[in-house]
C-alpha cells in the first residue's frame, strides 16, 4: 500500500494550487516570482513567498514519494562529481545514477577528496539499501581509495569514457543553476538539488526513444502518479 499523501492542514490554498506551484518550480527553470506571475495569469493570486514556503515544505516529500514508486535500481552504478558555485566559491556536487540514468542520490560537499568520496559511498548505500555489482567512475583517485575502504568486494571500473551516463545527468542541474544564478549556501543547494533530482527526472522520460504518441501516453501516466503522491487524486475521487 502506498504511503498517504502529505497533510495540507492549516493551508489556505487547496492542494491543487500548492502541488501545481511546486511542479512548476521544480520542473521548469522558473523563479518564485515567475511562478507567481504564471499563477496570476491563471486567475490565482498567490505570493512568491508562499510558493517558496510550499517548495521547502513539500518538495522533498514529493521527491521521496516519487522515488518510492520507481523500480528497483540496477546493480551498475555510475558516479561523478562536478563543481558548482556557491556564494562565489567552488564546491562539488556528487551524483550517482544507475545504468538507466535514474538518479540514485546527490550530495553537495566542500571537497572531492577521499573523505568526501567515502561519505558519498556510505550515504548512497544507506539511501538505496543496496550494494551494487559494479561501480563506474572517472579516474579521480579518491574514488579508488574510498572504494577499497567502503565496498572492496564491488567491482570498480575507473575510466572517463565509460562514465558519460553520469556526466550527462548533470545537464538539467547546470541549466537550473544558470537560471538561479548560483546557490547561496551549501545547505540551500543540498535541499534544492535533493528535491529537484527526485521531481525533475520524473517528468523527463527518454523522449528520444519514443514516438510522439508513446511520449504523450507516458507523460499522462506520470501526471497520474504525481496526482496520487500529492493528494490531488484522492481529493478528486472524494468529490
Amino acid at each position: 500500500m502506498s504511503p498517504a499523501p502529505p497533510s495540507y492542514k492549516g493551508h489556505r490554498y487547496p492542494v491543487e494550487v500548492i502541488s501545481y506551484c511546486v511542479w512548476l518550480y521544480f520542473r521548469f527553470p522558473l523563479s518564485f516570482r515567475e511562478v507567481e506571475e504564471l499563477m496570476l495569469e491563471r486567475g490565482v493570486v498567490v505570493s512568491h513567498e508562499s510558493v517558496r514556503r510550499w517548495c521547502l515544505k513539500f518538495g522533498q516529500t514529493y521527491a521521496n514519494a516519487l522515488r518510492r514508486r520507481r523500480p528497483r535500481p540496477g546493480d551498475k552504478w555510475h558516479l561523478d562529481e562536478v563543481f558548482i558555485k556557491i556564494n562565489g566559491e567552488q564546491r562539488y556536487l556528487w551524483r550517482a545514477v544507475d545504468a538507466d540514468g535514474n538518479v540514485l542520490d546527490i550530495l553537495v560537499q566542500n571537497r572531492r577528496d577521499t573523505v568526501a568520496a567515502r561519505r558519498f559511498f556510505r550515504k548512497l548505500m544507506k539511501v538505496t539499501r543496496l550494494v551494487p555489482r559494479v561501480v563506474v567512475t572517472d579516474k579521480l583517485r579518491s574514488y579508488g581509495a574510498a572504494h577499497r575502504q567502503v565496498m572492496p568486494s564491488v567491482e570498480h571500473r575507473a575510466h572517463k569514457g565509460l562514465n558519460n551516463r553520469a556526466e550527462n545527468s548533470h545537464q538539467p542541474t547546470r541549466q537550473r543553476e544558470r537560471a538561479m544564478k548560483g546557490f547561496r549556501t551549501v545547505g540551500a543547494a543540498q535541499r534544492f538539488l535533493a528535491a529537484f533530482s527526485g521531481i525533475s527526472p520524473h517528468f523527463r522520460p527518454r523522449r528520444h526513444l519514443m514516438t510522439a504518441t508513446e511520449h504523450r501516453t507516458e507523460m499522462i501516466k506520470r501526471f497520474v502518479i504525481w496526482d496520487q503522491i500529492t493528494g490531488v487524486a484522492a481529493l478528486t475521487a472524494a468529490a
